[in-house]
């Protein structure tokens, strides 16, 4: 059975992104913006957040939510600008157990989202090189190097949580002595981290 052209290009879309997607990236697909209303009164979408769908029928995964404002993130291009950091990459890394009361996310410096800005994010301002982040279904994540940079300094996690979380991230692997050691050479970094690690702070 053959099927419908546009259909199958928002499903590969959709798919790639944990079942969401943007009004834009439908349009490219060949949905006309004046029939979105239908396919949402229909049920066939879902709708999420102005500008963001789910594909009804596609089974929602464990980290869906998110995907769901990793894709919110998005600029028109459909790359992803919002990256999951500090407390709340800890928690995708399992480094923690702590559950943040918001999602927090880093934005590019200068990157500014228009609209109404959804209440569960914590945004933040930063560059963040590719080597440092994670690519997962719809979101990216900072990897533990770079998320307990953050936290240093932040300082938003009380130092025994951030110790934790280095214990356990060099145990596992998730963060190499060699890469630990350039975290402890990093300006505003370094004597933070190590006076933590010592139990200083």
């Amino acid at each position: 059975m053959k099927g419908n052209g546009k259909e199958d290009a928002l499903f590969a879309v959709a798919n790639a992104q944990g079942g969401y997607f943007t009004a834009y990236q439908a349009r490219q697909a060949g949905f006309s913006f004046n029939h979105h209303p239908y396919f949402v009164k229909s049920g066939n979408w879902i709708r999420e957040w102005r500008g963001v769908y789910r594909l009804a029928r596609y089974p929602p995964a464990n980290d869906a939510q998110y995907s769901l404002w990793g894709v919110w993130s998005m600029n028109r291009k459909g790359v992803i600008k919002g990256i999951y950091s500090h407390e709340t990459a800890l928690a995708l890394f399992d480094l923690t157990d702590l559950q943040p009361e918001k999602f927090h996310m880093t934005l590019p410096r200068g990157h500014r989202r228009f609209g109404e800005m959804p209440p569960i994010l914590e945004l933040h301002h930063a560059d963040i090189s590719k080597d440092e982040f994670e690519e997962r279904p719809g979101y990216r994540v900072t990897r533990p190097f770079r998320t307990i940079a953050d936290l240093v300094r932040s300082m938003t996690l009380s130092p025994e949580f951030i110790r934790q979380a280095v214990d356990q991230a060099l145990e596992r692997g998730q963060l190499s002595r060699s890469r630990f050691n350039r975290l402890l050479e990093k300006p505003r970094v370094g004597n933070r981290l190590k006076s933590i690690m010592d139990g200083d702070s």
